[in-house]
This record gives structure tokens, sequence and C-alpha cells, in this order.
């Protein structure tokens, strides 16, 4: 297991909201170093995102359409392979259960007419009625549709379907020495009241702390409240801070550098940060300051990570871990990375063998690259 967790206690904590504050005094810098003690990184990690990879239904790669996302058929299927997470994305119905769903609003077709609504203002019985039934071969009435990047409603097709679930049920289901990356999820354009983070937050970290056990867990989240509230609120799992690095900016000047993230990380205690993985590339010098001056775990995220070129890079810049999609073809290139068996050359077409000045050249041209790559 690439994060080793030494989890203080496995009670369920009280929260008081009147006693939790976000612009509380910061923790000291010894009260940080001591809490990063907590754990520890192993080894090179490797996480498959929203289990054994995201559905992009427009794609042209299969293996982007094999099985459905964020399902307990895709948890069980990345459980296969050398993984030592999966990713996936918690929201809270309007019923109060966390259930697992990347998009903010989730689409159906029922006899013809298509409907939307907000996952979050849905109850669990209405979530769960989406898609596939449990337990039948039924399709069921409402046909989940997705809106992919350029607005289009597409049918929400996949070699391998499964219905929708909750985090109870991944708790259950999946193998418990595979650990969790839990992504809090909330929408991006929303100024949340702290009482209503807060609530979200007890929900989720009830099913987590019933239900955990020994499995590792990390909690992440590109919400800079409910990053510093999950940290102020539990201290028995690490809490990492999303970052697209740069490469989207946002009204919150937090969520808009790498800069910024540490800030927040080492002003709150937080334990990592998990970046786009361009935002890394384009600023390489970043990775020293987050991991050597600040002691902080490092993952990344996005669509270059499931090229082997990219992963095996940032293995050599001292990166902690990817977020995958090809979960079956990284995970194997770094067992043998890990394993330091030398077998990287039916993996890339060239092993690299850099020296030192060679890596600071390229790390310098990396900026360079990734903009004429035009995103």
């Amino acid at each position: 297991m690439a994060l080793k967790l030494l989890p203080l206690s496995h009670h369920i904590p009280s929260f008081d909201v009147a006693s939790t504050s976000i612009c509380s005094t910061h923790h000291s810098s010894t009260e940080v170093e001591m809490e990063q003690r907590r754990f520890e990184m192993g080894k090179f990690a490797v996480i498959g995102h929203r289990g054994s990879g995201m559905n992009d239904l427009q794609s042209l790669d299969h293996r982007m359409r094999a099985i459905k996302e964020n399902s307990i058929v895709s948890f069980t299927s990345a459980s296969n392979f050398a993984l030592d997470f999966i990713e996936f994305d918690v929201q809270l119905t309007k019923d109060n259960c966390p259930v697992i769903f990347h998009d903010d609003l989730i689409f159906c077709e029922e006899n013809g007419n298509v409907f939307g609504e907000k996952v979050t203002e849905l109850t669990l019985s209405e979530f769960l009625s989406y898609g596939p039934q449990k337990g039948s071969n039924k399709k069921g009435n409402k046909t989940l549709l997705r809106k992919t990047e350029d607005g289009k409603l597409v049918k929400w097709n996949v070699e391998q379907d499964d219905s929708l679930c909750t985090l109870h049920e991944a708790f259950v289901h999946v193998n418990p020495s595979l650990g969790f990356n839990i992504e809090l999820k909330f929408d991006d354009y929303i100024v949340y009241e702290q009482g209503h983070l807060v609530h979200v937050l007890h929900s989720i970290l009830k099913v987590v702390f019933e239900n955990a056990k020994d499995r590792p867990i990390i909690f992440s989240t590109f919400q800079p409240d409910a990053a510093i509230l999950v940290r102020k609120l539990q201290s028995t799992y690490p809490v990492f801070f999303l970052t697209e690095g740069g490469c989207e900016l946002y009204e919150d000047v937090r969520r808009n550098s790498l800069q910024e993230a540490l800030k927040l990380c080492t002003e709150h205690g937080l334990q990592g940060i998990v970046s786009e993985v361009k935002g890394i590339f384009r600023n390489p010098e970043a990775v020293r300051e987050i991991k050597e001056c600040s002691k902080l775990c490092l993952f990344t995220y996005g669509k270059l990570n499931n090229a082997p070129e990219a992963v095996y890079m940032q293995h050599l810049m001292g990166i902690d871990g990817v977020i995958v999609d090809f979960v079956k073809e990284i995970s194997e290139l770094v067992l043998d990375i890990n394993n330091d068996k030398g077998g990287m050359e039916g993996k890339l077409q060239v092993k690299p063998q850099f020296s030192q000045k060679e890596l600071s050249f390229l790390f310098k041209l990396f900026p360079q690259l990734i903009q004429i790559s035009g995103e």
C-alpha cells in the first residue's frame, strides 16, 4: 500500500458549528509536522480515476467506454489491478445520504422527454431511479444521459453498465484492502455557507467512520473551505487540496495556482496537494517547494497521466502518485518502476536515462511543451 495510515481513533467525531471557524487560528508549524508524521508514502502510488477510469462517451478509445464510472462494478474491476486507491466523487442527497456521482447535474430520458436535476436536490430513491436498476436485468424507465464537454446530451452507453450507488455500498462491496480517495464534491460556482458545509461533511464522515475500519482513506476537494473544515473536524485521515494548478481560473483565488494551494495547505495543516498534471509540468520547480520544503504529499490527475512517458517522468520528478484512467496499463508500468525490474522497455518506446543536468533542462522545457500542445 503506497500510503501508510496511522489512524488516531475510529470514533465518530462530534461537530459543533458554532465552535468551528474556517478563519480560526492557523496550525503552528510544529503541529503540522506532527500530523504529517502520522502517515508516510511507501512507493509511487497509482489511483484509479472513478474506479477503473472515467467515461468519455465521445472518445474513440473503447477503454473510456468500457465500464460505468463511479460504480460498484468499476470499483471491483479496479481491485483486480495493482492499485493503491480508487478515487471517486461523493455528494449528499436532499435526504442526507452520501452518494457517488461526478457531475453536478444528472440527466435522463423518460417517455421521450429529457429531464435534468441537481443531484443534491434529489432524494436517495429519486437518485437511484436513474439508469439500470439493482437486482434485475431491467434498464429502468429513466435512461441515463450525460452532457458532453461540447454541451450535447448523449446516452450513457458503456460496455459494462451498472446501477448508481451510495458511499455505504462502496464500503460494503469493495475489497477492504483497496484505499478510498474520497473527493468531496461541491458546485464550483456556488458560495456555500459554513453551516451547510459542516452539515454535508458530518453526513459523509459519519458513513466513513462507521465503515472504514482499517481501509486507507484520503479526503480531497476543490472547495477550499470544505478542505479546511474537514481537516478541523477530524484528524484520523489526511486531507488533500485539489487544484487545477492555474490551468483554469476561478473567482476564489485560492483555486488558481499551485502557490495558492501550497499556502492553503501550510496555513491550515492539510497534508497534500492533488494537481492537474499540466500545472506541474508548467511549473516543475514547484515540486521541490511542495515536497522538500513544505513536506507535503503530491498527487496529479489529468489525461496526460494515461501516457506512460508522462507517468515515468513524474516518478523521476519525485511526485508521490498519479490518478489514471488506464488502470491496467499504468498499474503494470508502475509495478515495474516500484520493483525496479528494468521492465520499462516494453511500455516505453525508449527507456529514459537522464543526468541531473538533462533533467533540469527537461523541467525548464516542460512549460513550453505544454503550451505548444494547445491544451
